[in-house]
């Protein structure tokens, strides 16, 4: 069946092939490339594959190539609003937040999704590396490159209406196909960091927004060892970085434990204080072929994108999912999103709140 797709393009390498495999197969194909800032130049500049002016102009000579029509849409507003915001709120509350995943959940499978089936589209591709396979969301076989887990959020119905041509190759076997098609990206650089910190300095990002504010760095004790300029800047499970103004007493390194916002404490510990085997997680979504798990089910968790995967069972429990790992984890961080597999199969995922 032909159906009418738009092609999400980044400027980069795998949005450019997805595009090419689509219309190639015989649909009708529009490419559309996300406006994503104000003032682009504000943005990361050179080959960063997301959301710069050189992106902008890569992703429509790859369209020229390909032969299909070519867009921009304007989505700063509503990118500032439902991801830079989000960013900046999430900090401020002592969370750890990821923009990539609140990009795939709030940009291009609602806002653009929404448009692009008004407008009479049938779905919408994406260079994404992962597969959808009877419907559900699977697991790239590029165990270095799968973006699974930031999908995960997605519901049953957006995953309807998306498309990842990508989803059976390899980062090689992409690159190698886009220079055999003559398209310019071929060998242009993934993107990676934060597209909208231009120097990759996040600290000094959520400095300038959230201003400076002063508070204490303690151990487990509750002795304070230090001081920062802002709880933001910190993150569970970080090591550098904490102006500490004496070692601990074992000489070992010290890691921050936990962030709590309303005292604009920071507290550290030894390595083996982040060692938690229970995770409360809320707002979850369940994409994959089972129902949600009322009671303990078996199944796998990843917490960060191309992090560990660990055994652990699953329960919901009202609104909330609590997970029990079978090996304990470290540096899990509240605000991250708890990714549940079977198999290489998503079935859900959740926020985490907090962590034991």
């Amino acid at each position: 069946m032909r159906l009418r797709v738009l092609a999400a393009m980044s400027g980069g390498v795998d949005s450019a092939v997805a595009a090419a495999r689509i219309a190639e197969a015989g649909h009708d194909v529009t490419g559309v490339h996300l406006a994503l800032s104000a003032n682009p130049q504000s943005y990361r500049t050179g080959a960063r594959g997301c959301c710069t002016i050189e992106d902008s102009r890569d992703a429509r000579r790859a369209a020229d190539v390909i032969g299909i029509p070519f867009y921009i849409w304007d989505m700063a507003e509503r990118f500032h609003r439902d991801v830079v915001e989000d960013f900046v709120s999430e900090y401020a509350a002592g969370r750890t937040p990821n923009p990539c995943l609140r990009c795939n959940e709030k940009i291009k499978f609602e806002a653009v999704l929404d448009r692009a089936l008004a407008l009479g589209f049938d779905a919408v591709a994406t260079g994404h590396h992962a597969r959808i396979v009877d419907g559900v969301l699977s697991r790239s076989p590029d165990e270095g490159k799968d973006q699974s887990y930031v999908l995960g959020v997605l519901t049953r119905e957006q995953l309807k209406h998306a498309i990842f041509p990508l989803g059976d190759s390899t980062k090689a076997q992409v690159r190698e196909e886009a220079a055999r098609r003559g398209l310019m990206v071929a060998d242009k650089p993934d993107s990676h960091d934060i597209c909208f910190i231009a120097d990759g300095d996040t600290r000094g990002f959520l400095a300038d927004r959230l201003g400076a504010a002063q508070g204490p760095i303690v151990d487990e004790s509750g002795s304070v060892v230090g001081r920062h300029e802002g709880a933001y800047g910190f993150t569970v499970g970080q090591r550098k970085g904490l102006h500490i103004d004496r070692p601990a007493a074992d000489g070992r390194p010290r890691y921050v434990l936990s962030i709590e916002p309303v005292s604009n404490t920071v507290t550290v510990g030894p390595r083996s204080a982040l060692e938690v085997t229970e995770i409360v997680a809320t707002r979850p979504v369940w994409n994959g072929p089972v129902a949600e798990p009322r009671e303990p089910l078996a199944c796998t968790v990843q917490l960060r994108a191309h992090g560990e995967v660990y055994g652990c069972r699953a329960q919901v429990s009202g609104a909330e999912v609590h997970i029990t790992l079978e090996a304990p984890a470290t540096g899990v961080a509240a605000g991250q999103a708890a990714v549940l597999y079977l198999g290489d199969t998503v079935i859900g995922s959740a926020t985490i709140a907090s962590a034991i």
